[in-house]
């Protein structure tokens, strides 16, 4: 019998993605453009991220900003979209394809100049 994490990695290689726990590495340390298909069967290209300097603060009002309600779901990966600035989240199992971001925005950074970080 083959476990999850074999099967995963498995399907990973075979799409030429990483796994999830390497996707979520990545998204750590870089920005992502993710190419997945929805639930109702659309292709949706997301650009995103979880880097602590992109991302907002984590907050008791927002409970997507929350690092423990994002884990809840080991099927689904939740993100911050750098675009959209908004939490959203996409199945780690309808991820086509994945790459790296070279060139960054500034407005991507939650960072007000006049401020310093948020």
């Amino acid at each position: 019998m083959v476990d999850l994490t074999e099967a995963e990695e498995l399907v990973a290689e075979m799409k030429g993605i990483p796994t999830r726990d390497e996707l979520k590495i990545l998204l750590e340390q870089n920005v992502l453009v993710v190419d997945f298909t929805k639930l109702n069967g659309d292709k949706r290209v997301m650009t995103c991220t979880l880097r602590e300097d992109m991302k907002p603060k984590a907050t008791k009002t927002d409970t997507m900003s929350q690092k423990k309600v994002r884990d809840v779901s080991e099927a689904v990966v939740s993100v911050w979209d750098v675009n959209a600035k908004g939490w959203r989240s996409f199945r780690y199992a309808r991820v086509n394809t994945v790459d790296i971001v070279d060139d960054y925005k500034q407005e991507w950074y939650d960072v007000d100049i006049r401020k310093g970080p948020q």
